[in-house]
């Protein structure tokens, strides 16, 4: 199953290929104290939220990001 922008943060921080590439794109991201609220929401929702952009995330990282850990998880 190839990750989306549907895909929770969760679900992307849980695979073990993906972390590695998240933590390239969005550094700090999986150590933030605040992840714990996010976990569960997609990341268009995510994307929807102001505090993305403080964490530099847009929809071009996002789908870069998916782009590149489907194509390990494959």
């Amino acid at each position: 199953m190839a990750y989306t922008l549907d895909t929770t943060l969760g679900q992307l921080l849980d695979d073990p290929r993906a972390k590695p590439i998240i933590d390239r794109h969005l550094p700090g991201l999986a150590t933030n104290p605040l992840l714990g609220m996010v976990k569960g929401v997609s990341l268009n929702m995510v994307l929807s939220m102001p505090q993305a952009a403080q964490f530099g995330l847009t929809k071009e990282k996002a789908e870069a990001m998916l782009a590149e850990i489907n194509k390990i998880a494959g």
